[in-house]
C-alpha cells in the first residue's frame, strides 16, 4: 500500500471520529433532542441499505427488489432473540443484530442459489416475489405477532447508546463495502457487471461471485432490520413492502450506481428531505416526488455516477490547479 493511500484512509478515519465524537456530544448536551436522534438513526438504517444494496445492484448489475424483505428477516429474528434470549440487554442487543443478520444471509443463499440464475427482469421479478412471500408468512405465523405486529421489543435505554451502535455499523458498513469492492473479489463482482460471458470465459467462477455479493448484502440488511426493531419497539409487517425496496432502489440510482459515497449522500437526503417538508402536510409528497424527477433529468447517472467523493483528490485538484498558475522560478530570461 502506497504512503499516499495511508494518509488517505488515516484522514479519512479521522475526519468520521471527529464527526462522531460531534454527533454524540450534541446528543449528550441536549443539543440534538430525541425528535433529531430518531432521525439520525434512521439515516443510519437507510445508509445501510442503500450501501449495501448498492453492492449487487450498482457493482454486480443485478436488479434487486427484495431487499426489504432481507430486512424484515433480520428485523423479526433480532427482535425475537432480544426478547427469549434472557441475557440483559447490553449483551442482548449486539448479539441480536448479528443473528439477525446471519438469519437474513441464509435466507440470501435460499433465494439466491435459484434466483441468480436468472438475469435483469426476471431477477427482479423473483425478487421481489421473495420480498411478498417473506410478508405474508410474517402474517401468518404466530410467533411473529401476524397482522397485529410484534410488540414488546425491549429498546436500548436512551438515544445515545442507540445512535452510537447505529453510526459505528454504518460505518462498518462503508468501510466492509469498499474493501470489498477494491479487492480481486471486488474485481470479480464488478468485471461480471460489465461482461458476464467474458468473465466466465476468463475463469472467474460468476455463479459464486453473484451469490457471495447476494449473500453479502442480505447480511448488512439484515443488520439494518435488526436496528429498526430495536428503535420503533414496535414491528409492522406493512412497512416492509414492495414499496419500502423500491425507496431503497431509489436512494442507490440517485445516488449513483457503483457509488458508496452518493448512496451515503442520497440516503442522509432522502431521509432529510420529508422531514424538512412536513410542513407542507398534504403537497410534501409532490414536491419530493418533483425533485426525485428533477435529479434525474439532470443527471441520469446519479449525483456522483459511478465516482466517489474524496476530499482528498479533492484538495490534490485545487494544489495542482495554484501550482500550474504559479510562474515556473528559476527559468532564465532573455537579455535586453
Amino acid at each position: 500500500m502506497s504512503k499516499q493511500r495511508k494518509l488517505s484512509y488515516l484522514f479519512s478515519a479521522l475526519w468520521v471520529a471527529v464527526l462522531f465524537a460531534a454527533i454524540m456530544g450534541a446528543v449528550a448536551t441536549g443539543v440534538i433532542g430525541s425528535y433529531y436522534s430518531g432521525i439520525l438513526v434512521l439515516i443510519g438504517i437507510n445508509i445501510i441499505l442503500a450501501v449495501s444494496l448498492n453492492l449487487v445492484t450498482g457493482f454486480l448489475g443485478q436488479l434487486v427488489l427484495g431487499h426489504a424483505g432481507f430486512m424484515s428477516v433480520g428485523a423479526y429474528s433480532a427482535a425475537l432473540f432480544t426478547m427469549n434470549s434472557g441475557l440483559p440487554l447490553s449483551a442482548a442487543f449486539p448479539l441480536g443484530l448479528l443473528f439477525g443478520g446471519l438469519v437474513a444471509a441464509v435466507f440470501g443463499v435460499i433465494i439466491g442459489i435459484p434466483a441468480l440464475r436468472l438475469r435483469g427482469d426476471y431477477l427482479a421479478i423473483i425478487t421481489l416475489g421473495f420480498g411478498e412471500i417473506i410478508r405474508v408468512l410474517i402474517l401468518a405465523v404466530d410467533f411473529t405477532g401476524g397482522a397485529a405486529g410484534l410488540t414488546g421489543i425491549p429498546r436500548p435505554s436512551g438515544q445515545y447508546t442507540l445512535i452510537a451502535y447505529t453510526f459505528v455499523i454504518a460505518a462498518l458498513t462503508v468501510v466492509a463495502i469498499l474493501a470489498f469492492i477494491r479487492s480481486r473479489h471486488g474485481r470479480a463482482v464488478i468485471a461480471i457487471r460489465e461482461d458476464e460471458i467474458a468473465a466466465e470465459a476468463s475463469g472467474i467462477n460468476t455463479t459464486y461471485y453473484k451469490l457471495l455479493a447476494f449473500v453479502v448484502a442480505a447480511f448488512f440488511a439484515g443488520v439494518a432490520g435488526g436496528i429498526y426493531a430495536h428503535h420503533v419497539g414496535v414491528l409492522d409487517p406493512s412497512k416492509f413492502d414492495f414499496n419500502y425496496s423500491v425507496e431503497i432502489l431509489i436512494m442507490v440510482v440517485l445516488g449513483g450506481m457503483g457509488s458508496i459515497t452518493g448512496s451515503v449522500c442520497s440516503a442522509t437526503v432522502l431521509t432529510l428531505l420529508p422531514e424538512m417538508l412536513r410542513s407542507f402536510s398534504d403537497k410534501r409528497m409532490l414536491i419530493y416526488s418533483l425533485v426525485l424527477i428533477i435529479v434525474m433529468l439532470f443527471k441520469p447517472s446519479g449525483l456522483l455516477g459511478t465516482h466517489e467523493f474524496s476530499i482528498r483528490k479533492i484538495i490534490g485538484k485545487i494544489c495542482d490547479k495554484k501550482q500550474k498558475k504559479q510562474p515556473a522560478g528559476g527559468a532564465p530570461g532573455k537579455e535586453a
